[in-house]
């Protein structure tokens, strides 16, 4: 291992973690702002968009900024990275400023391209963070530090909507009579932040030496590029935009088939592939990504339908529901740090994932069974006790697979890993989401006939809820509408709890392989490599 001063790495670790920060914080500071801006943008139609693309740059790039990073250095992508994420978020902010502009559009349309753009970037922030760490320290120290990286991740979830809702409703100023709306304030937070962050990394940080400058697999990039973007697309289209059997989404799932194949073909062939296929026959690498992948559906398919439940189910103001999100972000952090301290000292990290992956399940579990009458507590604690689960999940799987594979190929196991827990997000919200719009939209559309009502379905009320909270208030709907959605989350709820069993399951067949001890002692003089950290 390369050796660094403990100054070195003080400062390499802190503006990583800044990096971080920023990358976890605009996946929640940016949900609580969106009714504000479709009231302001008029894009309603083009909600789900805005979180979209940034997921689908985001998630295709993250294999290929892995390889570009053992390959050009971290260093080198990571600044790349931030400039792009940089350049993203000023862009995201100026969205609508100037009307509709030629090829972008409006000022939804415009959001939705430069999202784009940030999510191309924000795919290097988390990736190359992750690697870093790898560099720096020896495998039973990354238990330690990337639990610190879990309880940045968790502080993020938590102050990430007060942040965004403040900024929305208290924001808006006025500067040499322009108007700035509130919610333009939720991208402009990253430019202060961001830019400490790139003057540490680009002055500060050393120049990692594993850099090679092998040739790029410009084949594999495209490749990898189609396939993610077919798949994303379908799961975001199916059930949604068009039936399931539909030509276009059929078409999107046969081309993402295609695009796999030829991408196997093509890694397979060249010297330099951007996913090495020798990783998949280590049994580590294979089993914890695709225990990553199942942890990952899971937790989503929970978290992202929680706020429905609360504020259309129940009748929670949106800041109400998002503070009763706190209790899961609580537990995580504590469990995450506790979980990276306990690996730290004794290298064993098997038996923390089990217990994560049991307490996940019972957690769940506990959250199906939530009716309308269940009180913000009752659900506080059963959320805390999801976070106490889901702690050892955010970081030790990500460890093992570094412990398990070669320096050269630590950059390409790590983005393996996050591209995985990404597509296992997007797939667990788009099939528990599919799930969860047929079932509610048929039992609505029985009550409005029963009752002789319009025809209303879940599009609807989202609509309705989104309005609700632009205006700072709570939606007010019949008793029996309350009961369906409620029971339909919490039928979708226990449904996950089958995902947390293959999670656990595919746990189980994790080896545990032994973890290399702290770094050997520093030359007589110079202060132990992790001092003052």
């Amino acid at each position: 291992m390369q050796h660094f001063t403990a100054a070195e790495r003080r400062i390499t670790l802190i503006g990583v973690l800044i990096v971080f920060l920023l990358s976890a914080l605009d996946q929640t500071i940016v949900a609580t702002a969106m009714p504000a801006i479709i009231s302001q943008l008029h894009g309603l139609a083009l909600y789900s968009w805005v979180t979209t693309a940034y997921l689908l740059s985001s998630t295709v790039m993250v294999p290929i900024w892995g390889k570009l990073g053992d390959s050009h250095g971290r260093k080198t992508i990571l600044i790349w990275g931030i400039c792009l994420f940089l350049a993203g978020s000023y862009l995201s902010g100026l969205s609508g400023e100037f009307g509709d502009m030629p090829l972008l559009g409006g000022g939804m349309t415009q959001l939705i391209v430069f999202r784009a753009i940030q999510g191309l970037g924000g795919g290097a922030l988390f990736t190359t963070a992750f690697a870093i760490i790898a560099d720096l320290f020896p495998p039973r120290e990354r238990g330690r530090f990337s639990g610190l990286f879990g309880a940045v991740f968790g502080l993020s979830s938590a102050i990430g909507p007060l942040i965004g809702g403040y900024f929305t409703d208290h924001g808006t100023v006025t500067i040499a009579g322009h108007v700035i709306a509130g919610w333009r304030w939720v991208f402009y937070l990253n430019m202060p932040l961001g830019l400490v962050s790139l003057f540490m990394v680009a002055v500060k940080m050393p120049k990692l030496s594993h850099a090679s400058r092998a040739r790029i697999d410009f084949p594999g990039a495209g490749l990898i590029v189609a396939a993610g973007v077919a798949l994303l697309l379908a799961l975001t289209f199916g059930g949604q935009k068009y039936p399931w059997g539909s030509p276009t989404v059929l078409g999107l799932f046969a081309g993402f088939a295609v695009a796999t194949a030829a991408l196997i073909v093509v890694e397979a062939r060249t010297d330099e592939p951007i996913i090495h296929l020798e990783l998949f026959r280590n049994r580590v690498f294979l089993w914890a990504n695709i225990a990553g992948f199942f942890s990952s559906m899971s937790f989503l398919s929970v978290v992202a339908f929680l706020p429905l439940l609360m504020q259309l189910g129940q009748g929670v103001a949106a800041t109400a529901s998002g503070l009763a999100t706190l209790p899961l972000m609580a537990g995580l952090i504590m469990t995450v740090t506790a979980a990276g301290r306990v690996v730290a000292k004794t290298g064993r990290y098997k038996l923390l994932m089990l217990g994560g992956c049991a307490t996940v399940l019972v957690g769940i579990l506990l959250l199906a069974q939530v009716n309308r009458a269940t009180p913000l507590t009752g659900l506080a604690w059963r959320m805390a006790l999801l976070g106490l689960g889901l702690g050892p999940l955010q970081s030790l799987f990500g460890v093992a697979v570094q412990n398990a594979v070669g320096r050269e190929k630590i950059g390409v196991a790590t983005s393996a890993n996050q591209f995985f827990r990404q597509i296992g997000s997007t797939v667990g919200v788009a099939v528990f989401g599919t799930l969860l719009t047929n079932a509610m939209n048929a039992r609505l559309a029985a009550w409005a006939m029963a009752e002789g009502r319009p025809r209303i379905d879940l599009s609807q009320l989202r609509g309705l809820s989104a309005e609700a909270q632009a205006h700072a208030g709570a939606l007010n709907l019949p008793e029996p509408i309350r009961e369906i959605i409620v029971g339909s989350v919490a039928h979708v709820v226990l449904l996950s709890a089958g995902i947390v069993v293959l999670a656990l399951a595919a746990t189980l067949m994790i080896p545990e392989l032994p973890m290399a001890p702290r770094a050997p002692a520093p030359p007589k003089g110079e202060p132990p490599p992790d001092a003052h950290l």
